[in-house]
């Protein structure tokens, strides 16, 4: 007989995902300053998606592969905690060493020593990634879950918003140099990194101290579930990658409706990590493609002052755009979970995927070269005015990104049998990976045969799949309790 699983304190759910800003604090860090880092170290903008494949590719390998192991897990530290944990350490290597990468140069060159930091850093949030989702599914009753999963969003996007400024604040407030030359890295960035490595050990060792995960028999009571059928996951390796298929071939017809929604939505927000930094410094603080092209920079007698600095100062701005779009974000997942309880899901999903295609598509509409002072409170900043009405459509990305982290997995848990929530949860990952290497393997090749490398229209690209995204969530069905009961039988 399931037993009533009891309900959370706001702040038990809140020390539940805590560890997730820390997490999101690096990532955030990598999404805005990784194509900067890499074409300073002597990436070209057709390379750079290519690089970004790690990301993806490293998620597709690892989540679903920790996904069944923390399922299989129960030790002191509990079933989800001790993957966290081992997690951020090694994403706290990943950052200390990419931004050291020039300093290896006798041992690897610079660009193969950033891949590879790169690829531990995807690795290591991958591993936290994973086990997060699956430790509010394990710890949140039903009735909590839209606001379990809101929290969670909600401290993504604060850990998103700090990180993402934090260079940005490093060189205006505090004073730390934002330019390099071709083959370093910004000292600004250097120290953004190290402190992001801290914030996020001490975040996770929070939600790794504070919550208490459940004892086996205590979850199998709260989840209906009988001792012999975890048990059976202790079945030999060729028995359970047998199991692992079977899964993959029978996931419940929700999850694979939303794979559909999930594709275009993060084919474009791979296009939207890539390429801001070079759309924004070319189509806001005109500065011509060619001076993106390493083999134009190194025939050229030397690299213009101005260049260089409209490199470093676009590279800033793109930091406050994604703070920017993790405010608005942050703002709307407080909101997110009455809306759709009051609307519906996929009523509240479709139209933040809606909202922000369309913000992508209005990048076009925002050019001004006119130089204007900004007072941002902390600091004063001279940039285009363009640069500022950029923060219009930060809006609705925000809202859409809000949507994307949470609603597609209140969705999905409720499809899904408890007692493979945590394999279930690193398959659907495939949803979010595999668009991102379609998107990899080829936005380049659209930028330089279509684009003629004019990155501004690749976002616009990014606008119409998000367009497309919010069209397919109206055909996904959310699982009945017949469905899930099916499943947690099978």
């Amino acid at each position: 007989m399931q037993a009533t699983q009891p309900r959370l304190s706001f702040w038990q759910i809140w020390n539940v995902s805590f560890g997730f800003l820390g997490v999101q604090f690096g990532f955030a860090l990598q999404n805005a300053n990784v194509s900067r880092i890499l074409s300073d170290l002597g990436a070209d903008l057709h390379s750079l998606s290519l690089f970004w494949l790690v990301a993806p590719i490293m998620g597709l390998i690892v989540q679903p592969i920790v996904g069944s192991a923390s399922d299989r897990t129960w030790n002191r530290l509990g079933r989800r905690r001790p993957f966290i944990l081992a997690g951020a350490i090694a994403a706290v290597l990943g950052m200390i060493l990419l931004p050291n990468a020039p300093i290896f140069v006798a041992f690897l060159a610079p660009m193969v020593m950033g891949a590879l930091m790169v690829a531990l850093m995807d690795a290591s949030f991958n591993v936290c990634f994973q086990p997060f989702r699956s430790l509010v599914s394990d710890m949140v009753p039903p009735s909590q879950r839209n606001v379990g999963y809101s929290i969670q969003s909600l401290l993504i996007n604060i850990g998103a918003v700090i990180g993402s400024i934090l260079p940005f604040v490093l060189t205006n407030v505090i004073g730390l140099e934002n330019t390099a030359q071709m083959g370093e890295v910004a000292p600004s960035v250097v120290w953004a990194f190290y402190i992001g490595a801290t914030v996020l050990l001490g975040t996770v060792i929070w939600t790794v101290v504070r919550t208490k995960e459940y004892a086996p028999d205590e979850y199998n009571r709260y989840k209906g579930l009988t001792e012999e059928q975890p048990a059976t996951e202790k079945a030999p390796l060729g028995q359970r990658l047998s199991e692992f298929f079977t899964l993959v071939k029978d996931m419940p017809k929700t999850m694979k409706q939303l794979a559909v929604v999930q594709f275009f939505s993060w084919f474009a927000l791979f296009i939207m990590w890539v390429y801001t930094t070079p759309a924004i410094t070319q189509h806001i603080w005109n500065v011509d493609k060619q001076w993106f092209d390493p083999a134009y920079i190194a025939a050229a007698p030397m690299v213009p002052e101005t260049i260089i600095m409209a490199k470093g100062a676009a590279g800033d701005w793109v930091g406050i755009l994604f703070a920017a779009y993790s405010v608005f974000a942050a703002i709307f997942s407080i909101f997110l979970a009455k809306l759709a309880d009051k609307f519906g899901r996929k009523t509240v999903y479709a139209s933040s995927l809606a909202l922000g295609g369309l913000s992508y598509v209005s990048f076009l509409l925002f050019q001004d070269l006119t130089m204007i002072n900004v007072n941002l409170v902390i600091t004063e900043v001279t940039v285009p005015l363009g640069a500022v009405k950029l923060l219009i459509p930060m809006v609705g990305v925000g809202i859409a990104w809000a949507a994307i982290l949470a609603m597609p997995y209140a969705m999905l848990a409720g499809a899904l049998p408890a007692n493979k929530t945590g394999v279930y949860m690193g398959i659907f990952n495939f949803t979010v990976a595999a668009p991102q290497i379609v998107s990899g393997l080829t936005a380049g090749w659209i930028l330089s045969s279509v684009f003629d490398n004019d990155a501004k229209y690749i976002i616009v690209v990014a606008g119409v799949s998000m367009l497309i995204g919010a069209v397919s969530v109206f055909f996904v069905n959310e699982a009945d309790k017949q469905e899930i009961e099916e499943a947690q039988g099978a």
